[in-house]
């Protein structure tokens, strides 16, 4: 009976051990094609967005064989694809279709943008999807244009208003304007950073100008972004070498004049850090009353502006900057709790009775600016044995308040804040390379001790 219990059990054991090796097999199958799916489901998530020289030439070359083929164009294409005086240089940020890329063109750097990288991704001008679709006359475009900066920006844009941005060229042609070139314009329209650019062009020296397009591409002056992990958020050393105005606005100069060289203006680092502040201060003003509607940016960091060489601060992202309007249109919505109303940097409060967000901003443009920019550059682990100085102390406990008051409802609370930082920085640079040493203090009696932000 032996022999036969024995067979049986080797039998079991060799199909335990077949069936172990099977499941193993399977398993290790399975792992495989888990990590198989994985790798691509990254590369298509996080590779296929990544910003490489060879698909940002690519972009550029549909942008050139569509222009060839007549279906845009734009004052940059012909240097662009023709004459070749558009020099490609590398690939700056690529996300979700939104593409930017430095550039020389003839000579001065400039930045190319566009909300989605293929001109086919914009929605076609609705008449002229029709073959015998009749001329527009210029005022026909201004009316269109109007009404998509209505759409764009949340705007009532008046009649008298629109010709200084286009109808004074329009009205200048003689001929009626192309398929390609209508085309063209609609699909810049379509992108709200470049309708915000040129509504302010001529209203703002805080905005980035606009200096050319071709198709859904349009160029705008190079500068030097800020960088949050830079010690003074901007650097300087590079904002000194940045060509002069003139090359900036008009790219046939190809240098500028080593008289606006601001080494030769012999300003140390910490000069220029406070003419860059009173410049946000000044630019915190202009967008809160030198317009018809408050202007809100609501995503305040380094890396959303740049510095002119002159030490003008620029908006230079501005996919989070609203009017009035349209940010009382974003506030308005259903909370349980006041989480609920924060949108980036502008922030509202939760009425509990009605379980909505309150139209106003709580928080203003300055508040943020104090907190994420000024709290650096005046603090005491930057300034160093400067922090004790009477002015010193007296600006940094002014940027403490500014930080921590809430302003957006308080119109007085926030100009006395306003005016408080003006006075303290101004005096600052009157007093040159002593850095605050003068006696003034702040004001208020309060021993002069350096801050712990």
């Amino acid at each position: 009976m032996w022999p036969p219990r024995r067979g049986c059990v080797l039998r079991w054991l060799g199909l335990r051990v077949c069936r172990r090796t099977t499941l193993l097999f399977a398993l290790f199958w399975f792992g495989f094609w888990a990590f198989l799916n994985g790798l691509v489901f990254v590369h298509r998530t996080i590779f296929s967005d990544f910003c490489t020289n060879y698909k940002s030439k690519q972009v550029l070359q549909r942008v050139c064989e569509e222009y060839r083929q007549g279906v845009l164009t734009g004052d940059l294409c012909e240097d662009l694809c023709v004459t070749r005086q558009v020099q490609y240089k590398r690939c700056l940020y690529y996300e979700n279709g939104k593409k930017v890329i430095e550039a020389d063109w003839r000579g001065v750097p400039v930045v190319l943008k566009s909300k989605l990288e293929n001109f086919s991704s914009y929605e076609s001008f609705s008449l002229l999807e029709y073959q015998d679709a009749p001329e527009l006359s210029p005022m026909d475009i201004v009316f269109y244009a109007t009404l998509e900066i209505k759409n764009s920006l949340g705007l009532e844009v008046r009649n008298a208003s629109v010709p200084r941005l286009w109808s004074q060229r329009l009205q200048e042609r003689g001929r009626p304007y192309s398929r390609a070139e209508l085309a063209s314009l609609w699909s810049l329209l379509q992108q709200e950073e470049y309708t915000f650019f040129k509504v302010l062009q001529d209203l703002s020296r805080h905005v980035v100008k606009v200096v050319g397009s071709c198709g859904h591409f349009y160029a705008v002056e190079y500068l030097i972004a800020g960088h949050a992990w830079n010690q003074n958020l901007f650097s300087l050393e590079e904002i000194s070498s940045l060509p002069g105005p003139e090359s900036q606005t008009s790219p046939s100069s190809s240098s500028s004049s080593s008289s606006s060289s601001l080494s030769q203006g012999g300003w140390t680092d910490r000069d220029m850090v406070h003419r860059i502040a009173l410049s946000f201060l000044e630019m915190v003003r202009h967008f809160e009353n030198d317009f018809s509607h408050r202007l809100h940016l609501c995503d305040i960091k380094p890396e959303n502006f740049a510095i002119r060489k002159d030490l003008t601060v620029v908006a230079i992202d501005v996919d989070m900057a609203f009017f009035e309007p349209k940010m009382q249109d974003i506030l308005e919505q259903n909370c349980t709790s006041d989480e609920d109303c924060n949108f980036f940097d502008c922030i509202s409060k939760c009425d509990m009775n009605k379980n909505k967000c309150g139209l106003k901003r709580i928080n203003s443009n300055l508040q943020v600016i104090c907190d994420k920019i000024f709290r650096h550059w005046f603090s005491p682990t930057l300034l160093g044995a400067r922090a004790g100085l009477p002015l010193q102390v007296a600006l940094q406990r002014a940027v403490l308040d500014c930080a921590e008051t809430a302003g957006g409802e308080e119109a007085e609370l926030s100009r006395a804040i306003h005016h408080r930082l003006l006075a303290l920085l101004t005096q600052l640079l009157r007093d040159g390379p002593g850095q605050g040493e003068g006696g003034q203090g702040d004001g208020d009696g309060h021993s002069h001790t350096s801050l712990n932000f």
